[in-house]
């Protein structure tokens, strides 16, 4: 009699043999390891933390074995880049392979968040929108509207976002509504046509469905249903699921927010209530303003606040009530039977009701909560302290998770990553409610493993640790950095992805590099704060002698192989900037608890983007080169061993002389290759 297990194990094998021929690829051993390991986890419903290099083919891996147990799951990435990937070139190349194989249909779908699709309510409304005024101002932005209604009207429009022409953002929003400001689809006159729920729809027949992390989150903190019912949870890019999971649910005050809530509610409600709720706003906009003001002229810096300023609590604390009033107005009057007019109000009491919710959390913050105001904004914030239980409550405890990530390990453990998502328990208390808890499926019932890279990383690359350069200071590279990096890149013939951890740092380097490299001629491509990553690199990829200068957008998910990229240099070890008001809070925390906030929180996130930083080196099976860190304390300190083990294995050196010679002559080899 066989093995049920085995059984499924052989037709995983198969149909991942099936996938790989289809997309015309080789059997990696670490692409088999895992795919069977997920194929227990969907079995056995127990979680897996999967640590799978670059060059695995880790979504194949995860995709084939979810296909051939049948289970419903749901792709959360934290890159629009890999959302694409899946959608765009993994799952319709494997498609037809694994409908022969599995002897079945197939069918996968892209969810997202309503602001990502377009409100055919709000674009055909009668009367004109707060969001909508704006519009009236520039013919260009009309232009844009123009543009964007007649896209929305063609056959087969989707509605997406990412599929519609390029208009001002500007635009976007002023036809588009959150998904506390939905009227929803029973009481829209468009809800038969709504994009958001036509996608909703096709997502909830299909197998495969592929979301965003930030989406997730939400529906976990929350607790509500926003995506499709799953039987199982896939997280890509897991070491980035738990800095989304916080950003999703920061709450954000400013005079921006609540004066836009108030014209809603005085354009579309017109009574005392609104009337008050807009003299309340204000109020609370000269007050920000002021405080901005007084913490600029005394040189305060911005950061982490205990409480609120006691000069902003009483008008917070207006706006409290008087949007509390204009959303029972709206919860008092029943008589609206106006399709526009209940959407209208829909969008009002969507818009207050987050006002008042974030006023009422801003005035008691919790010792669990962390408060901060950014006066380049004028915006106050407030994120949770850790996220990590309500991880394990609404997410661990549903339904099996596959997390993974090319980097999941600090220093070869993954007690950090298990910890920060909830796979371990972190205090006495979650460990004492253990018991107490009906689990669907056991939080700590999770395997761990690291699957390896195909990649021959000591052979095809080089690791230059410089020991004899200074110590980083707060100002950004010392001078002694930014000769050494000229002098390896002239060494490289350009080629080089030069990583910094500050805009002053990519600045000081632009301007030296420009000097000293004039001669050769060198394109250097300097990023700028808003600039497209995605040109950026395409740029980079298409010049093979060009340089990329880039701050931390550029350290992850950048993939150029061949000789465009033989070298990637590094200013500094990437610490959280001390003035981060969510990570010195929990490095506060872990030290007040007789940790250590340095080791359990800031070196653990240093080493993982570290790694990922490492990780643009190799990228494929014939790429070679080298990675500079140019911060001697990796070799100087003791925690420099932590973040070498976290590192693909590259054959070390501090000797200059070595890597310069052997850039010039990868550069020797590829110039002459292009001829």
């Amino acid at each position: 009699m066989s093995n049920p297990t085995d059984d499924i194990q052989a037709r995983v094998r198969s149909a991942l043999d099936a996938a790989v021929e289809a997309i015309g690829g080789q059997p990696r051993a670490g692409q088999i390891e895992m795919a069977e390991a997920v194929a227990n986890a969907l079995t056995d419903r127990h979680h897996l933390l999967v640590q799978a290099g670059t060059g695995t083919g880790k979504s194949l891996a995860y995709l084939v074995p979810a296909l051939v147990h049948g289970k419903k799951v749901l792709v959360a990435t934290a890159t629009l880049a890999l959302q694409r990937q899946l959608v765009e070139r993994d799952l319709p190349r494997i498609k037809a392979a694994l409908e022969t194989e599995l002897k079945r249909t197939i069918s996968f779908a892209v969810y997202k968040g309503k602001g990502n699709y377009l409100c055919l309510q709000k674009m055909n409304a009668s009367g004109s929108d707060p969001d909508g005024e704006i519009l009236l101002e520039t013919s260009a932005l009309e232009k844009d509207s123009k543009k964007l209604r007649e896209w929305a009207q063609k056959s087969g429009s989707s509605g997406d976002r990412d599929d519609a022409p390029e208009v001002d953002r500007r635009v976007w929003y002023a036809n588009s509504v959150s998904g506390r400001e939905c009227v929803g689809a029973d009481d829209c006159p468009f809800g038969t046509q709504c994009f958001s729920v036509i996608a909703k729809e096709k997502a909830a027949k299909a197998d495969v469905v592929v979301t965003n992390h930030t989406l997730l989150a939400i529906e976990i903190v929350d607790n509500h249903p926003i995506l499709p019912e799953r039987d199982a949870v896939i997280l890509d890019e897991a070491h980035e699921f738990m800095d989304r999971t916080t950003q999703a649910v920061t709450e954000e005050l400013s005079a921006s927010r609540i004066e836009r809530a108030a014209k809603m509610a005085k354009k579309h409600l017109p009574s005392k209530e609104s009337d008050a709720f807009n003299k309340a706003a204000d109020e609370l906009a000269e007050a920000i303003g002021d405080y901005a003001e007084d913490l600029k002229r005394s040189g305060g810096l911005a950061g982490r606040l205990e409480i609120l300023p006691a000069e902003l609590e009483a008008p917070i604390r207006k706006v409290r009530e008087t949007s509390q009033a204009v959303v029972a107005l709206i919860n008092a009057d029943s008589d609206v039977v106006d399709s526009d007019s209940v959407a209208e109000r829909a969008r009002v009491k969507g818009a207050t009701n987050e006002v008042t919710q974030t006023a009422v959390k801003m005035l008691k913050p919790g010792h669990t909560q962390v408060l901060w105001f950014d006066p380049t904004f004028s915006t106050f914030y407030l994120a949770p302290l850790a996220v990590s239980s309500v991880l394990r409550k609404n997410l661990l405890s549903g339904t099996p998770v596959i997390a993974t990530s090319a980097t999941l390990s600090v220093g070869k453990s993954f007690d950090s990553i298990a910890k920060s998502i909830g796979f371990l328990s972190t205090t006495a208390a979650e460990e004492s409610d253990e018991e107490s808890q009906p689990w669907g499926v056991d939080p700590s019932n999770v395997q761990m493993l690291d699957v390896g890279s195909p990649f021959d990383f000591a052979n095809q690359g080089m690791l230059y640790l410089p020991k004899h350069l200074p110590e980083p200071g707060r100002d950004g590279p010392a001078k002694e950095a930014l000769v050494e990096l000229g002098e390896l890149i002239e060494a490289a013939g350009g080629r080089t992805l030069a990583l910094f951890s500050s805009w002053r740092g990519v600045e000081m380097a632009d301007a030296h590099l420009r000097s000293v490299l004039a001669e050769l001629k060198l394109p250097i491509i300097t990023q700028r704060k808003g600039d497209s990553v995605g040109s950026l690199v395409e740029r980079f990829a298409k010049e093979p002698t060009s340089i990329l200068l880039g701050t931390i957008s550029l350290w992850q998910g950048i993939d150029v192989p061949g000789p465009a990229c033989t070298l990637v240099a590094i200013d500094r070890i990437p610490f959280p900037r001390p003035d981060d008001p969510v990570m010195s809070a929990r490095a506060a925390e872990a030290d007040a608890t007789g940790g250590s906030g340095f080791m359990q929180v800031s070196l653990p996130r240093a080493a993982l983007l570290l790694a990922q930083g490492t990780g643009r080196l190799i990228r494929s099976m014939d790429d070679r080169g080298v990675v500079a860190i140019l911060d001697s304390r990796i070799v100087t300190k003791r925690y420099g061993s932590v973040l070498l083990n976290s590192m693909p294995p590259f054959w070390r050196t501090s000797d200059g002389k070595i890597i310069k010679e052997s850039l010039q002559r990868l550069d020797k080899e590829f110039s002459q290759s292009l001829k």
